[in-house]
């Protein structure tokens, strides 16, 4: 039996998890290398494999933010795009809403549009919003367009034309003559044929913008896997959980911008527990998710860039992609968040990172600013375990910020500890309070190399009496992509079709064809909208229109909190595609046993809660059975800090569970 690797790139750390038939059977964490992300990867996956041989490596799944840095550094290929004669300005105008520190700064500058003003052409050609050809498509005006696209040395272009998801021909039409002149084009009907245009420009133009950045980039990963004996597939998580052929990924490249976070999420879904807040915390983000019934929260916008607001993004002020992702909300707080203090003397924590180079200052790697994972060591939470951690470092860096504080070294450490707590809570209270839902009826998932330190904390904020900490929780979303099955979603926009079984037809074969594969399983689902309104909810569906219209309400009433009723109409068709002869998951995080060593010993932390320095007890996984706080349990990847009030006791598959004291 051969071997399935999981690879996810993150900005601190590079995690690979190695999975054969009996589960997961090594695992690896490295420092992520920026500067060539591939290297990073083959220290992980060399140290991974160990003696194993290379060659029976079977299947290698890759979770990557290289698209996301891309829009996020403007590193992308430049761009052209072509549009319908009197169109060209949508783009550059674009939208802005301007987030609480912009909104009373007089000399405010939006940020530069995904293109140019410059970079954009018309051709002349016109479509109704029900698809009736209004001016038939010049293709004269494309070729001068092309012609002058080719002559700028522009080599990846965008085509959306007004309203092709009704009637695509003109587009289609367009892309193929720009094709004879520029390497790389895009045409929205080939990517996500949806209603609203901008949304669907932007989501072209993005595409367009990381298409030959990702290509690039899965080629040499797959030559360099090859040089060390791997000649698997590689296959590419979506922004919605679903895997795909790197092949494919590299043509549809806006699906993979959020497939990092989307992994984690796979893996807090596969604890088995139906109601969770999946939680994850790593070097530079924390991001959280709601999963209810086991099915994680999908959204089918986003937006990728711009400005945070109260732990979400605020959309316009980035660049809205419209592909379904899991809903998450991210926040800069992380174990390499810089501690800092602002003009005015208050302690501030994050956004900015130390990254993995040169790190926090406890790895010695020439970093001197604390942040978060100095104060961890300090305060006696964590110890050398993947890697050796410096406490005098850590000390002369917390002190940076005690002495202007006038307070303890412990103290300005506890401080620092408390403020990211709360800073990781605002992502949490965007996916539930924002939403409507109570928190406190859910278990937390604690995942991510700084995740199950700062759980417990962020838990009690909210109410939540229980914490679960899966196992190899340090790579959670390297081990969440191998349970990811191949799958790919399709959108239609057709305003009331007349016939719903042709329109999910094509896109399931559509689907079916990209994946390769012969048999497969389809969910459907339908976008409706009260009659006359403008925006519209997804429902699963129903052959019943009555059946639908009520989903519709049921949903409407769990968004919106009111309760409405009228004649609806239905919008957008939607497929996930999934094939159908997937193998069962190989490793879920919580599948796994120990991933630690060593006994139990005692070490001295700081709980001020409890009178201030201790002498608590460390667990590993092994040795646990159960403990009252405070305590702390150790494995290879993570430490688990159990504080005051709380309880830990060893769970199944390996997971350990925390649960507040006093709590029903």
């Amino acid at each position: 039996m051969g071997f399935a690797i999981g690879v996810d790139v993150g900005g601190t750390f590079t995690d690979v998890v190695l999975s054969g038939p009996g589960g997961v059977t090594a695992v690896a964490k490295c420092l992520s290398t920026h500067d060539d992300p591939i290297a990073g990867i083959l220290t992980g996956v060399t140290r991974a494999l160990g003696s194993a041989d290379p060659a029976r490596v079977t299947r290698v799944v890759h979770a990557t933010t290289l698209a996301t840095n891309a829009v996020l550094e403007r590193t992308g290929a430049r761009v052209a795009f072509v549009t319908t004669r009197g169109f060209r300005a949508a783009v550059p105008l674009g939208r802005y809403a301007r987030v609480e520190e912009d909104r009373y700064d007089l000399r405010f500058t939006p940020p530069p549009p995904p293109v140019a003003p410059g970079d954009c052409f018309e051709v002349d050609e016109r479509v109704s919003a029900r698809g009736a050809v209004l001016t038939p498509l010049d293709p004269g005006s494309v070729r001068r367009a092309a012609a002058e696209i080719a002559r700028r040395g522009i080599t990846s272009a965008a085509v959306c034309l007004l309203h092709s998801y009704a009637e695509p021909a003109h587009e289609r039409r367009a892309a193929a003559i720009l094709r004879e002149h520029v390497p790389h084009v895009v045409a929205s009907c080939e990517i996500w044929p949806e209603i609203r245009e901008y949304e669907r420009a932007t989501t072209t133009i993005m595409s367009a913008y990381i298409g030959p950045l990702m290509t690039s980039y899965l080629s040499r990963l797959r030559e360099r896997l090859a040089a060390i004996g791997i000649d698997a597939p590689v296959h590419v998580m979506e922004s919605g959980g679903g895997v795909v052929s790197a092949e494919l990924a590299a043509r549809r490249a806006v699906s993979t911008i959020e497939s990092g976070p989307a992994a984690g999420v796979l893996a807090a879904a596969g604890t088995g527990l139906p109601d969770v807040i999946s939680f994850d915390m790593g070097g530079t983000t924390a991001k959280a998710c709601v999963v209810r019934g086991g099915r994680p929260e999908i959204t089918h916008e986003f937006h990728v860039g711009g400005k945070g607001s109260f732990g979400g993004r605020r959309a316009g002020t980035g660049v809205p992609i419209k592909t379904p992702a899991i809903d998450l909300a991210e926040v800069g707080a992380g174990g390499g968040s810089v501690a800092w203090l602002d003009p005015a003397g208050a302690l501030r924590v994050g956004p900015r990172s130390a990254g993995s180079s040169p790190g926090p200052a406890c790895y010695g790697l020439g970093g001197g600013e604390p942040t978060v994972t100095d104060a961890d060591l300090v305060l006696g939470y964590l110890s050398s375990a993947s890697m050796p951690l410096s406490a005098p470092l850590a000390a002369k860096a917390v002190d940076r910020l005690a002495g202007p504080l006038g307070v303890s070294r412990e103290q300005a450490a506890h401080a620092v500890h408390e403020i990211v707590n709360a800073s990781m809570a605002a992502a949490v209270h965007v996916v539930t309070v924002q939403r409507g839902i109570d928190p406190r009826g859910f278990a937390l998932v604690a995942f991510g190399g700084a995740g199950p330190m700062h759980a417990a904390g962020v838990a009690r904020r909210f109410g939540i009496a229980t914490v679960v900490v899966p196992a190899y929780c340090g790579v959670a979303s390297a081990a969440g992509l191998l349970s990811g099955a191949l799958s790919t979603d399709r959108v239609l926009s057709r305003l009331d079709a007349g016939d719903p079984e042709e329109v999910f037809a094509a896109l399931a074969a559509d689907a079916a064809a990209d994946l390769g594969v012969a048999r497969v399983r389809v969910a459907r689902s339908v976008d409706v909208r009260f009659k006359g309104q403008s925006h519209d909810l997804t429902v699963d569906w129903a052959e019943s229109r009555e059946e639908l219209a009520s989903r519709f309400f049921a949903k409407y009433q769990q968004v919106y909190g009111i309760v409405q009723q009228g004649e609806i109409e239905l919008v957008s068709y939607r497929v996930r595609v999934t094939d159908a002869a997937a193998p069962a998951a190989p490793a879920a995080p919580g599948s796994g046993g120990d991933a630690g060593g060593g006994v139990e010993g005692r070490r001295r932390a700081y709980f001020p809660e409890a009178g201030g320095w201790l002498d608590v007890p460390v667990h590993t996984r092994r040795t646990l059975d159960r403990v009252r706080g405070p305590a702390i349990v150790e494995d290879a990847e993570s430490t688990i800090v159990v504080p005051p009030g709380w309880r830990a006791a060893a769970g199944p598959s390996g997971a350990v569970r925390l649960t507040l004291e006093g709590a029903a």
